[in-house]
């Protein structure tokens, strides 16, 4: 997290942690917000700047959660292991298992962690929201925050794939120089739309493809 707060400029000022407080303070009205405070930035932890070689860009933290347990915990698209895959995180599942694996049938962990320690960082536009209320924290000023860390990645690293998964997350290419970058993008692994670009683009074969063509090492789907 450290080099983060070094190179990202609104976070060199400390705008992160004023946000911080503004998500998790009395603004709230007693409503619980996810994910758990602590867990905010947790994609970040997991995937050190200089390491970044995936971006994987979500809108906001899921808004629920079973027996007590938030779905939220800091990654996009991902759950803990033992909470039921939301329907995108299947979809990504059935995509990988078709493209990646040619249709052989194996289990998946929704828990993207392992994800994030090979350098995917999974990071969602809003790191936080309100319990039951989708892209209620995304007024506050996260959206400035996290194009400046896309920014970031663009200008200082090279040869990052950027997936941007439905019409939300393409609005976020100008903030990406393409003659650096892989900017991969589909409708979203949505229910609604997988069906209309998601399923069967062959992202995650894509990406392996573009990271060892630049000597890199393919992620571990």
């Amino acid at each position: 997290m450290a080099l983060w707060e070094e190179i990202v400029p609104l976070m060199k000022q400390g705008y992160h942690k004023q946000l911080l407080n503004e998500a998790y303070g009395n603004a709230t009205g007693g409503r619980k917000v996810y994910p758990p405070r602590d867990l905010v930035f947790e994609a970040m932890r997991l995937t050190p700047f200089e390491e970044v070689r995936v971006v994987i860009l979500g809108q906001d933290p899921y808004i629920n959660e079973h027996n007590g347990m938030p779905e939220a915990h800091g990654l996009s698209f991902s759950v803990r292991d033992g909470l039921p895959a939301p329907p995108s995180l299947k979809n990504v599942f059935r995509e990988i298992r078709d493209s990646v694996h040619g249709g052989e049938e194996r289990s998946f962990s929704t828990d993207l962690s392992h994800w994030a320690r090979q350098g995917v960082l999974l990071l969602n536009a809003s790191l936080s929201v309100l319990a039951g209320q989708s892209n209620s924290h995304a007024g506050l000023g996260w959206h400035r925050l996290t194009d400046n860390i896309i920014e970031t990645i663009s200008a200082r690293n090279e040869h990052v794939v950027f997936m941007l998964w439905g019409a939300f997350a393409q609005k976020k290419s100008p903030l990406i120089d393409p003659s650096r970058h892989l900017i991969l993008k589909t409708s979203h692994p949505s229910p609604l739309s997988a069906y209309r670009g998601f399923l069967g683009s062959g992202v995650f074969v894509k990406c392996n493809d573009y990271i060892m063509m630049h000597g890199g090492k393919p992620i571990g789907w």
